[in-house]
């Protein structure tokens, strides 16, 4: 998937912003994307693989419909990193019916005071629904079923990553004058500083982009004045890419390089999450850009067993507080912590549990360490604990 190389040697195990080379991000992005390596294709174009209407004619034979997997997997890995499938939603009148629901739960939200934030653009430029697939299921069950329904998604959420993969939705409606997002890679790792990716091991950096994976549907017609996003292709390749986007000099030549384009409604995209890429700026005067922003994650991003962590930090904080005053080690306390305490912010709910001062909520290891860096009463952490559970939860959200 990368064609960066990895020394070898254990201090060079960790990829650090300042080690990035700009040089070869631009060897790496300067592939190109040929076309007779994918026959299933119908064009390639900005460096980026598109696929037409024709597709669905081999998707009823099993066997070609696996030829047709593995050409998109191989796309998302080898080679540019992105594809358009043309016509995803033969039936248009879906994704009008959809974008009808949409717009219901938007009007919801404003009127319920509801403001929804962004990890990478200023909050309020846009209107965004958080947790929409299970919002839709909910306010409108039979458009839920016929917009889901789409082999489309099916086809190439199994390519990458297998069977039993869990979608997860946010609807991100972006207005005339919404301007664009900053080059980023996404989820997981896209949503971390450069120090905190940094903790990584490379190793881990590799394996992250295989287990979700990134798409995008036209909820209606996108010239490139309205801002749709842009991409780099091959960028994905880039094995630092993770603490590399933070960088000013891998965003100018971003900006200089990027793909940008234009959808029609019913379109879809999707692409490795370690491929660089940001929503544009809207210039246009009178296009709301929506697109149903599809998240899909592997069904191996789970522990095997079932775990009260809550219930953990608060029988454990009192014992804490008694180590901390004996003189424990800054060190022994976290290793406690992190073996007890959730240590990463999501799942959750982001209409109530919103990044701030961050790309990502507060974690619950990171509440409990707060509170004991001050030596909060166990009284204080338990109501914390508790409300941040139900934050995370979405508990008394007022119904769509």
């Amino acid at each position: 998937m990368t064609t960066t190389p990895i020394p070898t040697d254990s201090a060079a195990r960790w990829f650090r912003a300042e080690d990035c080379n700009l040089d070869d991000f631009k060897r790496i992005t300067s592939q190109c994307t040929s076309l007779a390596d994918y026959p299933y294709a119908d064009a390639v174009e900005q460096n980026v693989l598109v696929y037409g209407p024709r597709l669905h004619s081999y998707l009823e034979s099993t066997d070609e419909r696996a030829d047709v997997q593995a050409e998109l997997a191989k796309a998302l890995t080898d080679g540019p990193g992105i594809v358009v499938f043309k016509g995803a939603f033969p039936d248009i009148s879906v994704v009008d019916r959809a974008t009808l629901a949409f717009n219901k739960l938007i009007d919801a939200q404003k009127a319920s005071g509801v403001q929804g934030g962004d990890h990478f653009a200023k909050p309020g430029a846009n209107d965004r629904i958080w947790g929409a697939l299970d919002k839709l299921a909910l306010a409108d069950p039979a458009v839920f079923a016929e917009y889901y329904s789409s082999d489309i998604l099916a086809l190439v959420s199994q390519a990458w990553l297998g069977p039993n993969y869990q979608v997860t939705s946010q609807v991100n409606v972006v207005n005339p004058g919404g301007v664009a997002q900053r080059a980023h890679r996404d989820y997981h790792l896209g949503f971390m500083s450069a120090t905190q990716a940094g903790a990584y091991p490379a190793h881990a950096h590799l394996l992250t982009p295989a287990l979700t994976l990134q798409g995008a549907v036209a909820h209606c017609d996108m010239p490139l004045e309205s801002g749709p996003t842009l991409y780099l292709p091959h960028s994905h390749k880039y094995a630092a890419g993770y603490v590399a986007f933070h960088r000013e000099d891998f965003t100018e030549h971003f900006l200089q390089h990027h793909a940008q384009l234009p959808l029609e409604k019913g379109d879809a995209v999707f692409f490795n999450p370690a491929l660089f890429h940001g929503a544009g700026t809207n210039v246009s005067t009178d296009i709301k850009r929506m697109a149903n922003l599809l998240q899909v994650s592997s069904a191996f991003g789970r522990a095997m067993e079932t775990v009260d962590r809550t219930a953990m930090s608060k029988a454990l904080y009192p014992v804490l507080l008694e180590l901390k005053s004996a003189g424990a080690s800054e060190a022994a306390l976290h290793n406690i912590i992190a073996a007890s305490a959730e240590g990463y912010a999501f799942p959750t709910n982001l209409d109530l549990d919103q990044p701030i001062g961050g790309l990502a909520p507060q974690s619950q290891a990171e509440l409990v360490a707060e509170h004991l860096a001050r030596s909060g009463s166990p009284a204080e952490l338990n109501e914390a604990l508790d409300a941040q559970g139900a934050r995370r939860l979405g508990t008394g959200f007022p119904p769509a």
